[in-house]
């Protein structure tokens, strides 16, 4: 049994709230629904669309302390996504803007989790990588784990057919399922504190 019962805000663009998911629950939703607990963790989650990594490090704070409450264990992750490449910011300041997050995360004790974006359109993925690969070294300097779900999903067929079928940008059904099945076996659990659930034989 949890000692404080858990809060989890999740910050990040679209993908965070599902878009494009027939079902309505993205990946976060089914996270949660594999996140059991005595009492069950709360999940809040605070998407804006087309958000630059300068909008989400402008927002974050007040976003999160509107939600957090006195007496829980409070857990957030930052899920960046890919409007920098549009917006043309350089890696450099997406990196920059990042370690902003992290480090007000940091002073604020907060326990932390980075999800990096998954791969959109062919064309643009030569530079989702970089910002993953950016992403990813910002977290682990400061030693905070980082899911790569863009290096699993570049060339994984049906996470590529599903993003396909819908506008080529949000992943549809399978794809937010395979991106909850990264964030789940990335140490989700072990990251929460809580039991894994238990799959019957």
């Amino acid at each position: 049994m949890a000692d404080q019962p858990l809060q989890i805000c999740i910050v990040g663009d679209e993908l965070v709230a599902g878009a494009g998911d027939p079902r309505g629950i993205g990946w976060v939703g089914r996270v949660a629904a594999q996140s059991v607990a005595d009492p069950m963790p709360t999940f809040f989650t605070l998407a804006a669309p087309s958000e630059t990594s300068a909008q989400l490090a402008q927002r974050w704070q007040d976003e999160v302390e509107r939600r957090f409450l006195p007496g829980c264990d409070y857990r957030l992750v930052v899920a960046p996504g890919t409007a920098d490449l549009e917006a043309g910011v350089s890696t450099a300041r997406s990196r920059l803007n990042l370690a902003i997050v992290l480090d007000g995360a940091m002073r604020h004790h907060y326990s932390l989790l980075v999800i990096g974006p998954p791969p959109g359109p062919a064309a643009t993925n030569r530079a989702v990588d970089a910002l993953s690969r950016a992403f990813g070294e910002v977290a682990r300097r400061r030693n905070i784990p980082y899911v790569d779900t863009f290096t699993p999903l570049v060339a994984h067929e049906q996470y590529l057919a599903d993003l396909a079928m819908g506008d080529g940008r949000h992943p549809g059904q399978a794809g937010y399922g395979l991106i909850a099945w990264l964030v789940l076996h990335a140490g989700w659990h072990r990251w929460l504190g809580i039991p894994e659930p238990v799959i019957p034989d």
